[in-house]
C-alpha cells in the first residue's frame, strides 16, 4: 500500500512566530513518529525575518530551523506547489482574512494562539516557549491521526475536536 504524504500548512499573519513554532513541531513528531506528514508556514502578510525567539524555543527543543524562512501563502497556491490536505490558522487575524483557493480543497481548522512576541521583552523567551508547548501538543494530537484512513470529513471533526482540547 502506497502511503501518500499529508501536507499540512499552517499559516499566521507575518509568518514569523506562530506558524514557525507550528511547522517546527509538526514535523518534529512527525519524524519522531514516522508518519508521512509534511509540514509547511506561510503568511498573509509575511514579515521576512523569522522573530528570533521562535528560533530560539525551537532549537531550545532540539529542532534544526536551518531552513525555516518567513514567506508568502502565494507560494503555496503556485503552480508546482505541494498540495495541501490541512489548512490551519494559528493567528485570529489570519483567520478572519480571506484565504487565497486553495488547489484541492484542504480541510481547515483554526486553532488560535496569543502573539508572544506582544509580551514584554523580559518575558518573551518563557512566552515563546509557551506557546511552542501548546501548539506542538495540538501538533503531536495531529500527528498521531490515522491521517491515511480518515476522510475529509472525519478529519474536520477530529481538527475542530483538537481545538477545543
Amino acid at each position: 500500500m502506497t502511503s501518500m504524504t499529508t501536507n499540512v500548512l499552517i499559516l499566521c499573519t507575518h509568518n514569523s512566530a506562530r506558524s514557525v513554532l507550528g511547522e517546527g513541531m509538526l514535523n518534529h513528531w512527525a519524524q519522531r513518529l514516522g508518519k508521512d506528514i509534511k509540514a509547511f508556514s506561510a503568511g498573509s502578510a509575511p514579515s521576512g525575518r523569522i522573530n528570533p525567539h521562535a528560533l530560539q524555543a525551537l532549537g531550545d527543543a532540539g529542532i534544526d530551523t536551518s531552513a525555516c524562512r518567513s514567506k508568502s501563502w502565494d507560494e503555496f497556491v503556485a503552480d508546482g506547489a505541494p498540495e495541501m490536505r490541512v489548512v490551519i490558522t494559528v493567528c485570529d487575524s489570519a483567520a478572519a482574512e480571506t484565504c487565497p483557493y486553495w488547489p484541492g480543497s484542504p480541510v481547515k481548522g483554526h486553532w488560535g494562539y496569543a502573539d508572544p512576541s506582544n509580551a514584554p521583552e523580559a518575558d518573551k523567551p518563557q512566552a515563546f516557549e509557551l506557546t511552542r508547548q501548546a501548539i506542538g501538543y495540538r501538533m503531536l494530537q495531529l500527528a498521531q491521526l490515522p491521517l491515511e484512513t480518515l476522510s475529509n470529513a472525519e478529519l474536520q471533526r477530529a481538527l475542530d475536536a483538537i481545538s477545543t482540547s
